[in-house]
């Protein structure tokens, strides 16, 4: 058993840690990482396979939509439920179910898109709304697990952190997905094997690597320091803001503590706004090159190269956002969720402009649109709901105070999907604002969430709050 030296008063002392201790969290860190990103191929796939679905069924973008939004909102049904959960059965082991179930789904997907089935839109929403539940174990399990191996203060760059890890996942789906739209030969022990080649191989292979990542993950991954051996001491000003306790918290005092606090309720809002434009964005956009400008992720450079830039961006913007709420506002979120959604909003507002201009419009314009798009939606994502559900929630109670948090994101996101695209459907077919009512659709959330990260400044200026 290692332990660590009693800190001091100074906030300084709550970073100190004792040997080997921040080479092991490394190593819990990855793996855990490495498995929600694995979750996003699971996730993703359908974007890069969504003209496909819509012209080989002849769905309309609300017929899609409906698949989105039977996901998401079961999504965010999970969790709200699977938050508690995770708090009782613990971090690793909810990641770990949730992997298993995401396999089972993305397979039956593939297969059912194949029976010919004239309930096939019917079953692609059973099947996606029960994989919405199942990946809803996972952003609670891993904030459940790391709220106990970051202090506050180290939380912001951990959010950024965690924003690489899905971008991870987003690169490998973006990447990996145009390729295996084509069918490809290659030798294996002797034999010649063909890859590839159809929309349903985006709903196999995936998931043979979430399988190999969540038995790594199992064996690695240790729920806290001292299931590790290190003994921590944490500060007691630290763990009062945490709420950290000792014994296992009844579920009615869980219920109490995290849904009695306003901040939970006005971050939570700001991330339902969160939830409609990144949604919007990484869930049409490839259908956006298809019908606006008749590029096919399979055949266009430029939509490939967008496909890999787009979380390279998330990435950039996550990574920075924590950093600097972290160091220049010591902890505080909303001053910088605040700045970023009135930077997101102006880049809303301009893209639906340019793009508007028939002078002006054109796919790489609307492709470096979307990158600036994707680097605010992802760095508000990653700020609001990682590092200030663990400041909110704390070690007991981080699982479920991200899960409240997280929930109200897909609640947004389902909107995204169904209505969204009735919307297309409509001014596509109807008016002349075509697709450009994809960007103003954006720009009322991107506002609202300004205007309520501006509240949580306001209310906490000139205070150590958490979350303020």
């Amino acid at each position: 058993m290692t332990s660590q030296t009693s800190p001091s008063q100074d906030k300084k002392a709550t970073l100190e840690h004792p040997p080997g201790f921040r080479a092991r969290r490394g190593q819990n860190w990855f793996m855990l990482g490495l498995m929600y990103a694995s979750y996003y191929t699971c996730r993703y796939n359908i974007s890069v396979v969504a003209p496909n679905i819509i012209k080989q069924f002849g769905f309309s973008n609300a017929e899609f939509g409906m698949i989105n939004t039977a996901r998401h909102w079961a999504y965010a049904v999970g969790q709200f439920v699977n938050g508690l959960f995770t708090d009782k059965i613990g971090g690793k082991q909810a990641m770990a179910l949730g992997a298993v179930l995401t396999i089972i789904l993305n397979i039956l997907f593939g297969i059912a898109s194949t029976t010919g089935s004239a309930s096939v839109l019917i079953f692609f929403c059973l099947i996606r709304a029960s994989d919405g539940y199942a990946q809803s174990f996972g952003a609670p399990g891993m904030i459940k697990v790391n709220t106990g191996w970051f202090t506050r203060a180290e939380r912001g760059r951990f959010a950024g952190v965690f924003g690489l890890m899905i971008q991870m996942g987003q690169i490998a789906i973006f990447t990996l997905g145009p390729w295996l739209l084509t069918a490809h030969v290659i030798m294996l022990a002797g034999r010649e094997w063909v890859i590839g080649g159809s929309w349903q191989t985006l709903f196999y292979i995936p998931p043979i690597f979430v399988g190999l990542v969540v038995i790594l993950m199992y064996l690695v991954v240790k729920n806290n320091p001292e299931e590790a051996g290190y003994e921590i001491d944490h500060d007691e000003r630290e763990a009062a803001q945490d709420g950290e306790h000792e014994e296992d918290l009844p579920l009615r005092f869980v219920l109490k503590t995290i849904l009695s606090k306003p901040m939970v309720w006005i971050t939570a809002s700001a991330y339902f706004c969160t939830g409609f434009v990144r949604t919007a964005q990484y869930d049409w956009w490839v259908v956006y090159f298809d019908q606006e400008w008749g590029l096919d992720i399979k055949t266009s450079t430029l939509v490939i190269i967008t496909g890999a830039l787009l979380p390279l961006c998330g990435f950039i913007g996550s990574i920075s956002s924590g950093y600097i709420s972290d160091t220049l506002f010591k902890g505080k979120r909303a001053p910088v969720a605040m700045g970023l959604y009135a930077i997101e909003s102006a880049v809303i507002l301009l893209a639906a402009i340019l793009l508007n201009n028939p002078d002006i419009a054109s796919p790489g314009l609307a492709s470096v649109l979307m990158l600036m798009i994707a680097l605010t939606c992802n760095s508000t994502h990653s700020i609001l709901g990682t590092a200030a559900a663990m400041d909110l929630g704390g070690r007991k109670m981080a699982g479920f105070a991200a899960g409240v948090i997280d929930s109200f994101q897909y609640f947004g996101a389902g909107i995204a999907g169904y209505a969204l695209g009735q919307l297309l459907d409509y001014t596509i077919k109807d008016t002349d604002i075509g697709w450009n009512a994809w960007y103003f659709s954006m720009l009322p959330f991107s506002l609202a969430g300004m205007i309520l990260m501006g509240v949580i400044w306001w209310r906490t200026r000139g205070k150590d709050v958490v979350g303020g």
